[in-house]
């Protein structure tokens, strides 16, 4: 079993981004934001612009970065789980805070997210993990990164999310957790999932699966988390 969890509103009670963005950014960020959501721009187009509207010193938003806070409960989930299965962050966001977050709850997991870069003021942001073919256009494309991860091996895939880089997986994961959006978004596509606050819950629920064996529905071939 994988599970492939998003970071900011989900490990993260608050989004990092937009908290950065509303404290450093010029407000032109919010219409930026406000064509990403209408559809015309994609996300890596939306991030790239938000980013460079950043302005202040490197160490300022260091400190920043470093104070971002994450579920409490989030630790407990990951040491019950890494005893079945394996554990995967897989956010559109942005990379340090989240290798800062989880460095800081004493936690080893894989990581893939947009790659940050301190600039004498401001940031810069690279897409190691985009992919051509994402249909969504993210920064990182959490289906590719769920086959990365699979490598073949046909793990069941449980997605924890709680936003709009977390629809396109989902609707080809074999299980959903989910809040905000997502949970809207499920409820709507008629997608099997579990709504959840934080982990202590999403933990309650899957200590009831180890009990009876989680058995997974079979994805569609042309599921994009599909090898091929």
């Amino acid at each position: 079993m994988l599970f492939a969890i998003d970071f900011d509103g989900t490990i993260a009670p608050t989004d990092t981004v937009d908290a950065l963005l509303e404290r450093f950014a010029h407000p032109d960020w919010q219409r930026i934001e406000e064509q990403w959501v209408r559809g015309e721009i994609d996300s890596r187009q939306c991030m790239a612009a938000e980013i460079a509207l950043v302005d202040a010193g490197e160490d300022v938003l260091e400190a920043f970065l470093r104070t971002v806070p994450i579920d409490e409960s989030f630790a407990r989930f990951v040491h019950y789980v890494k005893q079945f299965a394996e554990v995967v962050v897989i956010s559109d966001g942005l990379d340090y805070p989240i290798i800062y977050a989880l460095h800081g709850a004493g936690l080893s997991i894989p990581l893939f997210a947009n790659r940050l870069t301190f600039r004498t003021r401001g940031l810069g942001i690279t897409f190691p993990y985009a992919d051509a073919a994402c249909l969504i256009g993210s920064g990182v494309c959490k289906c590719a990164a769920v086959r990365t991860m699979n490598a073949g091996r046909g793990l069941p895939t449980v997605l924890i999310g709680d936003g709009r880089s977390d629809f396109c997986i989902a609707r080809c994961a074999d299980y959903v957790f989910a809040k905000g959006t997502l949970r809207t978004f499920c409820e709507a596509e008629s997608i099997n999932h579990s709504p959840f606050d934080t982990f202590d819950d999403v933990l309650t629920v899957v200590r009831g699966w180890k009990a009876q064996r989680f058995q997974a529905a079979p994805q569609e071939s042309e599921c994009p988390l599909s090898p091929g």
